[in-house]
C-alpha cells in the first residue's frame, strides 16, 4: 500500500475541517484516519506549523551527500594504502628492506 504525501496546506485545512464538521467526519471526506489526525492536531497544538512541516526529504538528502563523501574518502584512502603498499615492494626490490630508515 502506498502512502499518501500530504502538504502543510493540505494538513491544515483538513484540522480546521475538523474542528467545523467533527473528527470523525473530515477522515471520511479526506480519507485520512484518526491517528494520523490526532497525531497532527498534538504536533499543531504543541508546536505550530513548523510542526506539521514535512521534514524527511531535508534529511535524506544530506544523508545522501554524507554518504557520497564518505564512498569518496574511502576510495582516496585504499588508493593511498595500495600506493604505499607499491613503494614498500619497490623499496624492498631495490635495497632489500621494505624500511625507509635503513637505506
Amino acid at each position: 500500500m502506498k502512502y499518501k504525501k500530504w502538504t502543510l496546506d493540505q494538513k491544515l485545512e483538513i484540522l480546521a475541517s475538523s474542528e467545523e464538521i467533527g473528527i470523525v467526519e473530515a477522515c471520511r471526506k479526506y480519507g485520512v484516519s484518526t491517528g494520523t489526525l490526532y497525531n497532527w492536531k498534538k504536533k499543531h497544538d504543541h508546536k505550530g506549523e513548523a510542526g506539521l512541516k514535512v521534514t524527511y526529504d531535508t534529511k535524506s538528502k544530506e544523508h545522501k551527500e554524507v554518504v557520497e563523501e564518505n564512498r569518496i574518502l574511502r576510495k582516496l584512502l585504499s588508493d593511498r594504502e595500495i600506493e604505499l603498499e607499491i613503494q614498500k615492494e619497490l623499496l624492498k626490490k631495490k635495497f632489500g628492506t621494505s624500511d625507509p630508515r635503513k637505506i
